[in-house]
């Protein structure tokens, strides 16, 4: 029997530097394998510049997973090479696939300094060159003296990288093209924000040079072997050559099978997510960054928002099976840069719409099932304090999108403040079939077909908002009720 792939992002920015995540994984698994989680994105496991306390996306040295010490711990943010390992293995004891996090795009942390040519470059149109060529002094050695050249002797010098933002030598900071040779300018990039968004932070990566996308391909073998991982997420595809991107995920994909997602963030524009995945031979889905932000809207807007249009213009609308959905994820939580939290009072809709209908693969965030509460400053410069609280509706929609959420889908996407669909069921899960019922106004019911399986059937609401019962006719129609603001899922009793 083939159960529904369900995925959880097993983190979030502000988890606590204290070395735990491993071994929470490890304890957790038996959990998350009874509420339906097939599979589980872990952060970077490897080394950043930020050592013990690093998030994981500055990254220094792809080959220490939390084994040597370098950048003053051995251990990373989230545990030791041992307890990362043995996590895995845990998770995969209970048919937990495990998502490893790449960060391509760029390296932090250099270990030696170097004179290098540069251009500057108008920040705001990257194409356009503001200085003469130049020499400035920069971090772009990296020579991992810890490791001592353990798995990989690969030394990383400027000609590895694209562009810096610092001049050690006169302390200015500015986007600086390196002037390598493999061009002058930048690398060729999908999209055109900012004339070319190839230069996204610290030292940006030149996959123009073979050495590099080979070291690369190597790296990519060993951690497949080391690890055993089941696939890869994709950090800042926005800022990486296409090209390269699908050579590498072929060349993985030809070592074993994997599931690759990426991140290309942009919210308004759905061909741009279609075109990345056209230029990359359909091997890399994509998080369907536009639904989050719709549901960033819908859940500010309350009442106001038409929930008719809630998957208009969205990746699950047009190729589902490349989507991967999300409520909220590590970028878009409170006092990051790309902050726009689903509301929390929305968050129970919008995860019954990523996790009980038909198209694209949804992907739940750390803090929706186990809470969060952390210290940060926000863009205003001040220190906050923020508590996300778990979304107690959780514990029930993973269970019935892993036991119920099968069939054929009947839409009632028909009125501006309530909408509603059914999941038929199927012969090979017993028991299976729907309906979902939501507002985002006053209380609310739609009659709505389960399909003749279910004719002269009682119906229940799973989430035991609604006490009232629900008898289908003999063709296996019925009224489902909400309350109002809320979500009620119908099940048969």
């Amino acid at each position: 029997m083939s159960n529904n792939i369900t995925l959880i992002q097993f983190f979030h920015w502000y988890y606590p530097g204290d070395g735990s995540l491993w071994n929470l994984l490890k304890n957790q698994a038996a959990y998350l394998k009874r509420l339906g989680i097939t599979g589980a994105w872990l952060p970077p496991a490897y080394k950043s510049s930020n050592g013990g306390y690093g998030v994981g996306y500055g990254s220094y040295d792809l080959f220490d997973l939390g084994e040597f010490d370098q950048k003053g711990s051995i251990r990373t943010k989230y545990g030791t090479k041992r307890e990362y390992l043995a996590a895995i293995r845990a998770a995969h004891r209970h048919n937990i696939q495990i998502i490893a996090d790449v960060v391509f795009n760029h390296k932090a942390g250099a270990d030696e300094k170097e004179k290098i040519p540069v251009r500057k470059v108008n920040p705001e149109n990257r194409t356009e060159f503001i200085s003469e060529r130049m020499d400035i002094e920069a971090y772009t050695k990296f020579t991992f003296p810890g490791r001592k050249g353990k798995y990989s002797r690969f030394i990383w010098d400027w000609h590895c990288f694209s562009g810096v933002d610092k001049a050690e030598d006169t302390g200015e900071t500015a986007i600086f093209s390196i002037q390598n040779e493999y061009g002058e300018g930048w690398e060729e990039m999908l999209d055109g924000e900012l004339g070319n968004y190839d230069y996204l932070m610290f030292d940006d990566i030149e996959t123009r040079n073979p050495a590099v996308r080979q070291e690369l391909k190597d790296w990519g073998k060993w951690y497949l072997e080391t690890a055993e991982v089941d696939g890869f997420r994709l950090d800042a595809l926005k800022h990486i050559n296409t090209d390269f991107m699908r050579e590498w995920v072929e060349y993985m994909e030809s070592i074993k099978p994997l599931f690759v997602v990426g991140e290309y963030w942009n919210t308004f524009d759905q061909n741009l997510l279609k075109e990345y995945i056209a230029r990359t031979g359909r091997r890399i889905q994509l998080f369907d960054t536009i639904l989050h932000m719709n549901f960033h809207h819908a859940s500010m807007k309350k009442n106001e928002y038409d929930l008719r249009t809630i998957f208009d213009g969205t990746l699950v609308q047009t190729d589902p099976f490349m989507a991967v959905t999300l409520v909220d994820n590590h970028d878009t939580q409170p006092l990051q840069a790309l902050e726009s939290p689903v509301d929390f009072w929305f968050k129970p809709l919008a995860y019954a719409m990523i996790l009980l209908r038909e198209g694209g693969i949804p992907c739940i965030f750390y803090p929706a099932l186990y809470g969060a509460t952390y210290k940060d400053k926000g863009q205003d410069g001040q220190d906050h304090e923020i508590t996300l609280a778990y979304v107690a509706e959780l514990k029930h929609l993973l269970p019935l999108r892993r036991d119920k959420a099968y069939g054929p889908q009947r839409d009632y996407l028909d009125h501006s403040n309530n909408i509603g669909w059914t999941r038929e069921g199927d012969d090979e899960h017993p028991g299976s079939g729907l309906a979902v019922m939501m507002s985002n106004g006053d209380e609310s019911f739609k009659k709505m077909e389960m399909g003749p399986r279910h004719a002269g059937k009682t119906f229940v609401d799973a989430l035991g908002y609604r006490k009232e019962k629900v008898r289908l006719d003999d063709k296996g129609w019925g009224e489902f009720y909400c309350n109002a603001g809320s979500v009620s899922v119908w099940v048969a009793k």
